[in-house]
């Protein structure tokens, strides 16, 4: 049946080959989240699970032809990621956290990447190429799985909030390390060498592109005043994202650092955080599209087989390596950053367990280090960060409700949970004054009810907005020809 829909779409004309195969996609993929949903695991993982079975090493659904000319989708995916990055770097709340979060994020990010490179170029002795950008993905981790754990749960605390910051500002570090690792990997292929202007040149090259970003966040401003219409604001959001990624395609050069750079200063300048999320709610097809396409480059019989080896090092056997050697780097990072700001230790024994997953930002980086550096290196990269991000969600909510837990950001014991006094005016008090005190107390930090999401919300006053609009013009139209 597989074959079947595959050899009819194979002898379909272009057009209706895209459309039908990227129909697919869709359906498929929100079909495999019915059952990824029954197992809490984020979506993330049933997108990468329905591209590996629609894809060529399963069931063979996909034509190849259609992967390879769908390429374009993973610029739009990681455009719209970066941006979105870019809101968490408002300067106001940098300020008011303070530098702690800053130099626990750095530490937690660049120790998990120091010890992958150290595992990969001087102990596996691998390809400084291959090395450097495995350890610069490396520095990434996947939040969604640790917010969805936060809000089964309602955790809350110190602990809660040092994390979130942590995780607003991981994938910043993240990108900042793969732009210049991929730039180091690039001068050094096909038999180049390390010199100190490769090294240099990268740095330059960002710097660029952090300033044309940013130029194009002021542009974004200009372009939208305030009697701008939340559909033509949109219009206008997606084409500018557009026009820098297409930008950067010319010039050769990563658009990840631009287009963060545009939403950060967007944010800054505008304080606009409605903007972004209809930007967000807008996204998710492309986002869906992008992942299961990653899925269907998950080449597992290379991953398997003992012929498949780097420097005669077997790819399943790094893959093991970097999935353990990175859960202790992050371990350790978090746990060095917050012992040198002086965190509580319940923050410095158990942040670096939700700090675990990793998809997202990690799998748009390795399509495009596959992309970028081409061959068995860029193919190696983009199957061990597929794996592992697969067995990362798996283990990613258990980790992460751990940690909470033992950090006694929840609990299920109500003494535990919230504590109240055991006397009041030098007379104790009865269990059932102290009940109600608890229950009043929980109720005053439960958040207000929302039956849709934040960005659900946004986009939907943006078609109501538009919808009354197209009424009035209609009535006045109406009204001009009754004249």
């Amino acid at each position: 049946m597989f074959l079947t829909i595959s050899e009819t779409l194979e002898n379909m004309d272009l057009v209706p080959k895209i459309i039908i195969s990227i129909a697919l996609i869709l359906f498929l993929g929100f079909a495999m989240t019915r059952i990824t949903k029954l197992l809490k695991l984020p979506n993330v993982t049933a997108y990468i699970f329905t591209g590996i079975l629609l894809g060529p090493f399963c069931f063979k659904v996909i034509p190849t032809s259609i992967v390879e000319k769908t390429d374009f989708i993973s610029d739009i995916a990681l455009a719209f990621i970066a941006f979105g990055t870019g809101e968490f770097f408002k300067f106001s709340v940098l300020k008011k956290n303070g530098p702690k979060v800053i130099i626990i994020t750095i530490f937690e990010s660049l120790v998990a990447s120091l010890l992958i490179f150290v595992l990969t170029f001087f102990i596996l002795r691998l390809p400084l190429a291959f090395s450097v950008v495995l350890a610069a993905l490396a520095a990434a981790t996947a939040p969604a799985s640790t917010m969805m754990t936060i809000r089964q749960t309602k955790a809350h605390g110190d602990f809660v909030n040092t994390l979130l910051q942590v995780v607003a500002l991981d994938d910043i570090v993240g990108l900042v390390a793969f732009s210049i690792a991929i730039s180091i990997a690039v001068a050094t292929t096909n038999g180049g060498a390390l010199s100190g202007w490769s090294i240099v040149k990268p740095i330059i090259i960002n710097i660029g592109v952090l300033i044309l970003g940013g130029a194009f966040g002021v542009l974004l401003k200009l372009l939208m005043p305030q009697k701008r219409t939340t559909d033509n604001r949109l219009i206008i959001g997606v084409a500018t994202l557009f026009a820098f990624c297409g930008i950067c395609a010319l010039l050769g050069v990563s658009p990840l650092l631009g287009c963060m750079s545009m939403g950060m200063v967007y944010i800054n300048i505008s304080n606009d955080d409605k903007f972004f999320k209809q930007m967000a709610y807008f996204s998710p097809p492309f986002l869906l599209i992008f992942f299961v396409r990653s899925g269907l480059n998950f080449n597992l019989a290379a991953l398997t087989s003992t012929q498949s080896a780097i420097n005669g090092v077997p790819l399943i056997l790094i893959g093991i390596l970097y999935f353990v050697v990175r859960i202790v780097g992050k371990y350790c990072g978090a746990f060095t950053g917050s012992a040198i700001v002086k965190k509580d230790k319940k923050v410095r024994n158990y942040l670096g367990l939700a700090l675990v997953p990793q998809a997202g930002v990690a799998i748009g980086l390795a399509a495009l280090a596959a992309r970028t550096l081409g061959g068995e290196v860029g193919t190696s990269l983009e199957t061990i960060i597929l794996a592992s991000s697969v067995l990362y969600e798996l283990i990613g909510p258990a980790c992460a409700k751990l940690s909470l837990y033992l950090s006694k950001s929840y609990s299920n014991n109500l003494e535990e949970l919230v504590i109240v006094a055991e006397e009041e005016n030098g007379r104790p008090r009865t269990e059932v004054d102290k009940l109600i005190e608890r229950i009043n107390k929980i109720q005053e930090t439960l958040p207000a009810h929302e039956e849709i999401s934040e960005e659900e919300q946004a986009f939907t006053e943006a078609s109501l907005e538009q919808y009354n609009a197209n009424i009035q013009r209609n009535r006045m139209g109406n009204w001009r020809n009754k004249r």
